[in-house]
């Protein structure tokens, strides 16, 4: 969700301008992405080409870029603070505005891309918060929201670069509203390859070839609008044989926190297995391709993530989509009126929003432990009311009441056998 989030900054660096709260129409973004990966989904359909799209991977997708979003609401204005404040008190050169700049500045926000996400390939640290966006198997645009909050402050961190040497943050943000936009469209296979363009610019298919996981296709194609980088640097690859989409070695999970987190477990277990001071420095900035592939087998046993994921069709699937609707528009609402939020209502809806991401994530994997995660996101829900009518004292009345339905009603099993279960087939 680059688009997203470089929208949401430019619609607060307007707001500086003014004191009055104001609604950010700009939310809207968010639906609109939702959209586009509608009219994608049934393009595919139309071209025979439906197995672009599985359910359960895009799901989690969407899953990815929903907490990012939802994060990045109260880190994002400090994004545009910190390149005004490098750009106030460090930049080393005075840049015009004049037209020929923008191009110049274009080229140089290309390039500092490509060599932050070079690093984020070749760097443990790095990988572990860019990894998220090629755990994906299909490869469409809802696999552009897998962007993690990690990774977007590190991003950030390194687009610094830009007002240090003397861009103003006004053109950068403008600059970065366009690079996002770009690279969005570049996560999708409907789009053949591009003939002479191909020699110029990072296209659906050069971008594919970049999320493979073909041992000829590993680590190319870096650059996210102009592939002259790529040449430069030795690692552009056009498309030959067709891509496989994912890792190298796949995780057996759509489980949110598993996604989010399990190369950084990986990277602890490294550096504790570690003997020496060089090891150990190689187990956190080392490359991921000497990361010991016997670790990640052993977490996935440690922490109940080696399950077969079956093929099967999800009888849930109403019941998950009602909860992706519900937390798309508390997160287009809240994005909308968040300058009218006071903290303790933001506070309960990134809660209930990262708790439902869970719960998805959750379903999918048919994990047991999910009956005991719905009832307690049900207590909070009366919880969030009750203190909003300063009820709190009488909290324990719907509990009781829950319990009371769960031991007359068995609610468990009742849950466990309409929602829960994955429809046989065959």
């Amino acid at each position: 969700m680059y688009l997203i989030e470089y929208i949401y900054v430019c619609s607060v660096k307007l707001k500086k301008t003014t004191t009055v709260m104001t609604v950010n129409y700009l939310a809207f973004a968010i639906p609109a992405f939702f959209i586009f990966v509608f009219i994608e989904f049934r393009i595919a359909q139309h071209q025979k080409k439906a197995k672009t799209f599985k359910y359960e991977s895009t799901v989690a997708n969407f899953s990815v870029g929903i907490a990012e979003r939802l994060l990045n609401l109260f880190i994002a204005a400090s994004f545009y603070q910190m390149y005004d404040w490098v750009y106030l008190n460090y930049a080393v050169f005075d840049i015009s505005t004049k037209w020929y700049v923008w191009i110049l500045l274009l080229l140089s926000t290309d390039l500092v891309w490509y060599w932050y996400h070079r690093l984020g390939h070749e760097i443990n640290f790095l990988w572990a918060a860019h990894i998220v966006h090629h755990q994906s198997e299909e490869f469409n645009l809802s696999a552009a929201a897998r962007i993690t909050t990690i990774q977007a402050v590190f991003r950030n961190v390194f687009w610094c670069i830009l007002p240090l040497v003397g861009f103003h943050p006004n053109m950068i943000i403008t600059i970065l509203l366009a690079h996002g936009a770009y690279s969005f469209f570049t996560h999708t296979q409907l789009i053949g390859k591009l003939g002479w363009l191909e020699y110029i610019f990072t296209t659906p298919s050069l971008h594919g070839v970049h999320h493979a996981s073909d041992e000829k296709y590993l680590d190319k194609n870096y650059g996210d609008v102009f592939v002259f980088w790529d040449k430069l640097f030795g690692t552009f690859q056009i498309e030959e044989e067709a891509p496989k989409y994912g890792l190298t070695h796949p995780i057996k999970s759509y489980s949110f926190l598993w996604q989010h987190f399990h190369y950084y477990l990986e990277i602890g277990e490294a550096y504790k297995r570690a003997n020496g001071f060089k090891a150990k420095w190689n187990a956190v900035f080392g490359s991921p391709a000497l990361m010991d592939q016997n670790i990640r087998p052993i977490l996935e046993e440690r922490y109940f993530q080696n399950k077969i994921l079956r093929a099967a069709k999800p009888k849930f699937k109403t019941y998950l989509n009602i909860q992706l609707i519900a937390v798309v528009a508390m997160l287009t609402g809240t994005t909308l009126f968040y300058s009218f939020l006071t903290p303790f209502n933001k506070a309960a809806i990134l809660i209930f929003i990262l708790l439902t991401l869970i719960n998805i994530g959750a379903l999918l994997e048919q994990r047991k432990w999910i009956y005991y995660l719905e009832f307690f996101r049900f207590i909070l829900i009366f919880g969030y009311f009750f203190y909003a009518f300063n009820l709190l004292g009488f909290l324990i009345f719907p509990v009781i009441i829950l319990i009371a339905l769960e031991r007359t009603f068995s609610l468990r099993k009742l849950y466990m056998k309409h929602v829960f279960e994955y429809a046989k087939v065959g």
